[in-house]
């Protein structure tokens, strides 16, 4: 099993009538709710807890990309995982990822991704989402219907980028370059891709044809994921894969984790229902562009595993505790849950929600590290017969760099007879 614990990074200030007089929390948020001095501990607190997990013996740190939005306020993981490159060691950076039919042109992302993997000695895991229809069709203005056709472009110049070591032309639809010729290359070629996913079937086919892990994200819970994972394996199966194995897939699920389940509702429920209640407020509108999603898609009813009928405004913890959208309590029960979710979904990347809604740093802490010492250890025997399967996972060089001491003030007479 591998274990990525990832930070959304929501803003936490959002006032308690945050749903009652705003739009949505994600494309028209009111500007004025963020406070960029308030944001300078906001986002250093954010990379200490990353920071923190990595020495815990999780095997990666996990951050992403979006924009304009209370959500997650990451518009670039890539600065977030540049700084942790260098305060971090032996742990994989998962950046799940860059939109990359955002970017113009997509070598950008070629050129970022081989940076941090050079930075960070091959410890790069990288990913590459279609991206939300908040961000990709009304932030970034993409057309809904080209969105994928973008995207699969993108793609293809990006891993062509990577691996052609002679300077080429493309003549693509949506980028023609005379030279591409990208400086740095990444240590790892390539490194190991994720495709998060949000619904959408033709990512089975574009994982299994690029050998890249499908990873569901999503607040639903695994209970509600099954149908979909199970269409994912389904797929597998039909296209006659050369194997199922389960670092083909990954689930991100909200974990809380306390000495007991009653002192993880005291210590967490009100941060849990932060989150659902106001940094999921999303105008429905913005959530499914017209021609965003695809007819094969819609047909599947994949769409109907997003959240429960009611929405989110007024949900409860025992709904999100029963129906799997959070699993939280003691070591013990977060275990057997954790237990079905991997059997259940067939799994072999677990992306840790540790940190939720406007949780204070050390409340997620000490979560975090009841989670590592007292129930991943307990995780990690599923699937020894792909123990071997290092297929999708980063592959770090064995003498890394170390950040430098700094040098002394008076360090300018080393200098001297030069």
């Amino acid at each position: 099993m591998k274990f990525t614990w990832f930070n959304l990074m929501p803003w936490p200030y959002l006032p308690d009538d945050f749903r009652e007089k705003n739009h949505s929390v994600w494309v028209d948020i009111n500007s004025r709710l963020f406070d960029p001095v308030k944001s300078n501990e906001v986002y250093n607190t954010y990379m200490d807890l990353l920071e923190y997990a990595g020495t815990l013996g999780f095997d990666g740190i996990g951050v992403n990309e979006h924009h304009q939005n209370g959500y997650g306020i990451m518009p670039s993981p890539n600065i977030i995982a540049a700084g942790l490159a260098r305060r971090t060691k032996d742990v994989g950076l998962v950046v799940l990822g860059n939109s990359i039919a955002l970017y113009n042109p997509p070598v950008r992302v070629a050129e970022e991704f081989a940076m941090l993997d050079c930075i960070s000695g091959g410890r790069l895991v990288a990913g590459f989402p279609v991206g939300t229809s908040m961000d990709t069709n009304y932030c970034y203005g993409q057309i809904p219907a080209l969105t994928r056709e973008k995207y699969q472009e993108a793609h293809d110049l990006i891993r062509k980028a990577w691996s052609e070591p002679d300077p080429f032309a493309w003549n693509g639809r949506y980028t023609k370059l005379r030279h591409v010729n990208i400086w740095p290359r990444p240590i790892q070629n390539p490194p190991p891709i994720h495709i998060p996913g949000g619904g959408s079937v033709e990512t089975y086919d574009f994982c299994i044809d690029n050998t890249y892990s499908y990873s569901y994200l999503s607040f639903s819970g695994y209970l509600r994921a099954k149908a979909l994972m199970d269409g994912y394996w389904r797929r597998v199966e039909e296209r006659k894969a050369p194997d199922a194995s389960p670092y083909r897939a990954g689930f991100a699920q909200t974990i809380c984790v306390a000495e007991t389940d009653a002192e993880a509702r005291k210590l967490y429920e009100k941060h849990i229902l932060y989150f659902y209640n106001r940094c999921l407020h999303v105008f429905a509108g913005f959530a499914d562009a017209p021609g965003y999603r695809t007819i094969k898609t819609i047909q599947t009813g994949a769409l109907s595993q997003y959240a429960p009928p009611k929405g989110y405004a007024n949900v409860t913890w025992e709904e999100l505790i029963e129906g799997g959208h959070v699993i939280a309590g003691s070591p013990e029960t977060v275990r057997q849950r954790m237990e079905d979710l991997i059997k259940t979904l067939r799994v072999g990347n677990i992306f840790c929600l540790m940190h939720v809604g406007d949780m204070p740093k050390e409340k997620c802490m000490y979560s975090t590290q009841l989670f590592a010492e007292k129930v991943m250890p307990k995780l990690r025997h599923f699937f020894p017969e792909f123990a071997d399967d290092e297929r999708f996972w980063c592959h770090p060089i064995a003498n890394q760099a170390k950040p430098g001491s700094l040098p002394k003030v008076n360090a300018a007479p080393i200098m001297a007879g030069e």
